[in-house]
């Protein structure tokens, strides 16, 4: 079996003719029409599983040999990454806002009433009621579960009783974000994106050891000074790049929390990258590559324009991005030329895609969870 970073182009430049995408008056742009797929590359649909329907901040994660999936009417599962099959699966029988957050062992989900579950074995550990709404994913990290809510609040649960440990707020604006934002592990620090920054706390009592601006909020009217930080992010060791919204492109040196780079950029979905480049779309749709180190333009793509792009994930030499259409697009890390395209039930894919072990998944509005490999 071929891994991921193993597939490189095997032709040279090859220059496709695409249909530009065009609007006469406030007519919404229609998506880009695709050429023939240039297959260059072969993979395989390993396993698909279904969790039933879902929405943005339902976001999947891999870790420890399974796929964490949620459907919005309240089914969370723990799928074998390996076979798609059932580890285990819990119907909390109501709606569901955001998650599936994990260590490997015990899970959290935060539902639309704004209570916080807590998971393990596929029975329900204890919940508690937030404050306030949340559209981020939980972070299950230390026997802690560390919450970001969508009032700039980060606030940590003993992951054990459900105890709260401790929160730090910061001030509020008049709108927030109903998306996903930033919430990691750098270290010994936890990470969380309060409005246009990225701020380092202390796990144990939730003291700021540094914050970094990716963007400062600009404009005369609240939707225009909207800068949140959306997810995901891209990490690097202690290089942290993200996203502010609508507003700018920037990393940071997680270890002394200051700013590397920051670039305006258009976009309102995360980012993700590897030790060279960051990867991420405008809100048009044009798919651009930066410079992790500098942060100048790498590459840039019209051709996936006005197709509801997710945030990416790179893997390997291919970045994958999915689209609303429910097509999962592999492109080459190196210039963005198309390696091949990925299937599934046609309904839209909002959140990134993720690698567990070598396979590649997605999992789609209408609540397929598919799983492909390279060959």
């Amino acid at each position: 079996m071929m891994p991921w970073r193993r597939l490189l182009p095997i032709v040279g430049l090859v220059t496709v003719g695409l249909l530009a995408a065009c609007s006469s008056g406030t007519k919404k742009p229609q998506p880009t029409e695709l050429p023939p797929v240039a297959a260059l590359m072969g993979t395989r649909l390993a396993w698909s599983a279904q969790v039933g329907e879902g929405h943005a901040s339902l976001v999947p994660l891999a870790v420890a040999g399974r796929v964490f999936v949620a459907g919005k009417s309240g089914t969370v599962a723990a799928l074998d990454a390996a076979t798609g099959k059932d580890v285990w699966r819990l119907n909390l029988a109501t709606p569901l806002a955001a998650g599936v957050g994990s260590d490997g062992q015990m899970a959290a989900v935060i539902t639309g009433n704004n209570q916080l579950v807590a998971i393990a074995d596929g029975r329900e550990l204890w919940r508690v009621r937030l404050p306030a709404r949340s559209f981020t994913t939980p972070l299950v990290a230390g026997q802690r579960v560390f919450v970001l809510t969508a009032d700039r609040t980060v606030t940590a649960f003993d992951g054990k009783t459900g105890a709260r440990l401790w929160s730090q707020n910061r001030p509020a604006e008049p709108l927030v974000l109903s998306q996903t934002g930033a919430l990691l592990a750098v270290g010994d620090t936890l990470v969380a994106g309060l409005s246009g920054r990225l701020a380092g706390l202390n796990p144990v009592n939730g003291a700021v050891r540094w914050e970094a601006p990716v963007a400062n909020a600009r404009g005369t009217n609240e939707v225009e000074r909207l800068v949140d930080i959306v997810g995901p992010v891209s990490r690097i060791g202690n290089s942290v790049c993200a996203r502010a919204y609508s507003a700018a492109v920037g990393c940071v040196d997680a270890s002394r929390g200051t700013v590397v780079w920051t670039r305006p950029a258009q976009g309102t979905t995360g980012v993700h990258g590897d030790d060279r480049l960051v990867f991420g779309s405008e809100t048009n749709g044009r798919f651009q590559a930066w410079q992790r180190g500098t942060g100048e333009p790498a590459w840039g793509i019209d051709r996936l324009k006005y197709r509801g792009l997710s945030a990416p994930l790179a893997v390997g030499r291919v970045v994958a991005v999915a689209d609303a259409s429910g097509l999962v697009h592999l492109v080459s890390r190196e210039d963005g030329s198309e390696m091949t395209r990925l299937t599934t039930d046609g309904s839209p894919i909002e959140a990134a895609p993720v690698l567990a072990g070598d396979a590649l998944v997605v999992q789609t509005r209408n609540g397929g969870v598919y799983a492909w490999r390279p060959q």
